[in-house]
């Protein structure tokens, strides 16, 4: 599991090292993995060390300090190293290591800024080390201006030279991922102790390129972190898998009150999404053209008459393609929801949701949907807002709320009531195609159909009981990004449809599933050496 922390938590973890006299260790482990960082990159790059040129645009603090010895280092490797200074100081230590490599020193002036702006252009490597994790509010005067220059340079140029962030670039919020005025995005943030929160979220995912995590000491001091994301290993360990005497009712069954007349194909796909996932069985509720429909695509699900509560099941699906005029649909809904059941609710059935709600139930909006479930609920900005604060937004509704919310996106994001976030970015941008969010839905809600009673996955990660459900939802986000990154990938990077990304869960599953099944092995064989 990858796991991230805010820049408060990462400077509390420092702290008895510094107090210690460590500081000086510290710095130069970080900018030794920094300079670590940027060669093999280089190098996967086929690009050459000796003679690349390297520009550093340092900032008054430590981050500038890290960035000046990390060049300090690459010198040392026949790397032509440049420091541009964005203040009117630097750190000392770094800066002398710097001159002592034989490194070229020049503060950012108006009459300097023509020149170096095209040096940096030109550069092979540029380190962003302006602003580090207890900055607040982006770059200012000359150097956001050096970097909006930079930023025009390349795209008009096309190709450009690798761009490193020194643990978060420069106008990131390292706990919220905000972003502030003009940011240079990078290829490569090299981030130390552990990753920070706003690497992985949007919009600060945006600017962040690859993260590589370098260890420098403090990481046993670490409290819980304020993000997590479920890699395969992770995955794996909360997948369920049928008993041998399993049957069909007690692998989950799956309700789902999706489609209209207007959008019956959205209740097909749901369908599909929870059939790929391992639901036992699937019923459908609702139109008769749409159950018509539901029969002819998916002849394995159920379609019932009746209320919610005459039709027993497991867990409910509601909302995918319904809208305010579908009021069958939306009393079945509200129903649903307030059976005591696990439920995932989706588009349609946001707006006719009660207010406060319980960790079982599981939202899905997009930052759209998020914004006027905001409104609703007496304000909380736009979606231009709630896409420039993505954390914020879905911590904010499932603290409103008291339901678990995921918030889809290129990171998708999810927050329990408790505040334990998951954020996975598992996907392609493929996914983004019409029925993709009724395939999530369906994926989730087989999920929590399957979850029954079981707690022990959960807690082995260091979970509350009322946080499976975040934890459930995000191994859906998890397996339906990679199924979609799959499709795409088999044809040749190319476009998707909502109907791949169904077909490719079952394979992405067993995938996943192996690794469970080889890590038991492994124990085995370790425990029971052969004789």
């Amino acid at each position: 599991m990858i796991t991230a922390y805010t820049g408060t938590q990462v400077r509390a973890a420092e702290e008895p090292l510094l107090a210690a006299g460590r500081g000086e260790e510290l710095m130069l482990r970080a900018a030794h993995g920094l300079a670590t960082g940027v060669v093999h990159e280089l190098r996967s790059r086929g690009a050459r060390l000796y003679g690349a040129r390297v520009v550093v645009l340092a900032g008054t603090g430590n981050n500038g300090g890290d960035g000046l010895y990390a060049a300090a280092f690459l010198a040392a490797r026949g790397m032509r190293t440049t420091a541009v200074l964005t203040g009117d100081a630097a750190h000392s230590g770094g800066l002398d290591a710097f001159e002592r490599s034989g490194g070229r020193v020049n503060r950012l002036t108006e009459e300097a800024f023509p020149e170096l702006a095209a040096e940096a252009a030109r550069a092979d490597v540029v380190i962003d080390a302006v602003l580090g994790t207890g900055a607040k509010g982006g770059l200012r005067g000359l150097a956001a201006a050096f970097v909006q220059a930079l930023t025009g340079a390349q795209t008009a140029g096309g190709a450009h030279g690798l761009v490193v962030a020194c643990d978060l670039p420069s106008g990131v919020d390292a706990d919220s991922g905000e972003a502030a005025g003009e940011v240079l995005a990078a290829d490569l943030t090299v981030t130390f102790g552990g990753a920070k929160s706003g690497l992985l979220a949007d919009p600060g995912a945006d600017y962040a390129g690859r993260v590589l995590v370098v260890p420098i000491g403090i990481e046993g001091h670490f409290p819980q972190p304020s993000l997590r994301r479920l890699e395969a290993a992770e995955m794996a360990g909360l997948l369920p898998h049928p008993a041998r005497r399993a049957q069909k009712y007690s692998r989950g069954v799956l309700g789902v009150v999706a489609g209209s007349d207007d959008y019956p194909g959205a209740a097909v796909l749901a369908c599909r999404g929870a059939l790929a996932a391992g639901a036992g069985m699937v019923r459908y509720l609702g139109p008769p053209s749409v159950a018509h429909l539901v029969r002819q695509s998916c002849p394995e699900v159920v379609c019932s008459t009746g209320s919610v509560a005459e039709n027993r099941v497991q867990a409910w699906l509601v909302g995918s393609g319904m809208g305010p005029q579908d009021h069958d649909q939306l009393a079945r809904a509200r129903e649903a929801v307030t059976s005591g059941l696990p439920v995932v609710a989706d588009a349609g059935a946001l707006p006719a949701l009660p207010d406060t709600l319980a960790p079982h139930v599981v939202l899905t909006p997009h930052a759209g949907e998020l914004a006027a479930l905001f409104q609703r609920l007496g304000g909380g900005g736009d979606r231009e807002t709630v896409e420039a604060g993505t954390l914020d937004a879905v911590r904010r509704a499932a603290d409103r709320t008291g339901a678990t919310v995921l918030l889809k996106g290129a990171t998708t994001l999810v927050a329990a009531p408790s505040g334990t976030t998951f954020s996975q970015a598992d996907g392609t941008p493929w996914l983004a195609t019409a029925g993709s969010g009724d395939v999530l839905a369906g994926v989730i809600g087989a999920l929590l159909a399957q979850a029954g009673s079981a707690v022990e996955p959960f807690r082995q990660l260091g979970l509350d009981d009322d946080d499976r459900w975040a934890a459930l939802a995000a191994l859906g986000a998890a397996l339906h990004g990679r199924a979609g990154t799959a499709a795409s990938e088999s044809a040749a990077g190319g476009p998707i449809t909502a109907a791949r990304i169904a077909e490719g869960i079952p394979e992405i599953w067993g995938k996943v599933s192996m690794l469970s099944k080889y890590g038991a092995w492994k124990r085995n064989s370790h425990s029971q050496p052969l004789r």
